[in-house]
């Protein structure tokens, strides 16, 4: 498995997600160092061209909020605002982190509408597959709205104990899927929320099992490659949609992914689209897109691998601040995708924001800049 073209295999086992976290970017500087800076402002727009600039420069120049790498806005379907920071351009591709469970979701639901996955059927895991077993009761819909049940420690101290990093980076990263599978239930499955990477992964795993009875890595990668494709990559016109894979030829669904900021603005805008390609094409279904945006009851805060702008303990979003039709595709350290359906408005923040009170202060001047635009 690469990022970035460095072997994650060459870190050492207790530092490697630390290390990820705080380089992860950096290769990037290196490899667009020579990238003219880029910021640029409509001076046609609902919102006056200095009120925008007014709003984005603090999230680039104030320290508090961390670092800004890329910045899209998009209204009424066009740029109106996009600014990067040195080293980074239009061109570089960016990880995505948690961005990715999104994109894994609306894969998932060009499945079931396929007729391959069924939302409410047991999940077919061989290793839940035994009499008796009560993992085998979990359904699509319980590891979409992350009500599993498994016990999938997202985040513990020290950090590298986590569930999510030694499954990306040591012990289960040669196979992440069995890694995750292998987790015993904490809650019956439905009754209880708790975010995880796992299940994201066991979602990548079904998906590629549909489409090849081949255990074969290579197999499965390209089984895997041809339906996105097919089916987003091409159509959705995400030209830059980069995806990793694992060892075992699994996609890594949950956190490594890579896009240009200007794609991840058109993924958002295929989700505020309810599905809908840039030339108006039916991609996504509606109803799965209505699904992804729908409160779970275990977390009002979250759908379907998709965040809500409602109050929750557990919510990276602004409530309270921003419109509550407000949702988001949101990645480890401030990774941002927020989409305002009523105000016909996206924003892509990319960049690293690692300590809570840098994520509070760009929260709030995100909300700031979606607050600019009318409803």
């Amino acid at each position: 498995m690469k990022l970035r073209g460095i072997s994650v295999k060459r870190l050492g086992a207790g530092v490697a997600f630390l290390s990820l976290i705080g380089v992860a970017g950096a290769w990037a500087v290196r490899a667009q160092n020579a990238v003219a800076p880029v910021y640029s402002v409509a001076s046609d727009d609902d919102v006056s061209e200095a009120m925008i600039r007014s709003a984005v420069d603090p999230l680039f120049e104030d320290g508090a909020m961390g670092e800004t790498r890329a910045l899209v806005v998009m209204h009424r379907g066009r740029i109106v605002a996009e600014r990067y920071a040195p080293g980074f351009g239009p061109e570089t591709k960016l990880l995505s982190w948690s961005i990715a469970k999104s994109v894994t979701a609306v894969l998932v639901g060009l499945m079931v509408s396929d007729g391959r996955l069924g939302i409410d059927s047991p999940v077919p895991v061989e290793a839940w597959g035994q009499p008796g077993d009560p993992r085998g009761r979990i359904t699509l819909r319980q590891l979409l709205t992350m009500t599993s049940g498994l016990d999938h420690v997202e985040e513990m101290k020290p950090i590298e104990r986590g569930d999510t990093p030694r499954m990306l980076f040591t012990d289960g990263a040669q196979d992440m899927a069995a890694y995750a599978e292998a987790k015993p239930l904490a809650h019956a499955p439905g009754s209880a929320f708790s975010y995880s990477t796992g299940s994201t992964t066991i979602l990548s795993e079904l998906m590629a099992q549909m489409l090849t009875n081949s255990r074969d890595p290579d197999a499965r990668r390209r089984a895997m490659q041809t339906f996105i494709d097919g089916r987003l990559k091409a159509p959705a016109r995400l030209k830059s949609l980069t995806v990793e894979y694992d060892p075992a030829g699994t996609m890594i669904g949950g956190s490594f992914l890579h896009m240009t900021a200007r794609d991840y603005a058109r993924f958002g805008e295929l989700l505020r689209n309810h599905g809908r390609g840039v030339g108006g094409h039916q991609i996504v279904p509606e109803k799965w897109i209505d699904f992804m945006r729908r409160p779970s009851p275990r977390n009002p805060a979250y759908g379907a691998h998709l965040w809500i702008n409602r109050a929750s303990e557990e919510s990276p979003l602004m409530p309270g601040i921003a419109p509550d039709s407000l949702f988001g595709c949101v990645g480890h350290n401030g990774q941002y995708i927020l989409v305002s359906p009523g105000q016909k408005l996206t924003v892509v923040r990319i960049g690293m924001s690692p300590r809570t009170q840098q994520r509070e202060a760009l929260k709030a001047g995100l909300a700031r800049l979606i607050g600019l635009f009318p409803g």
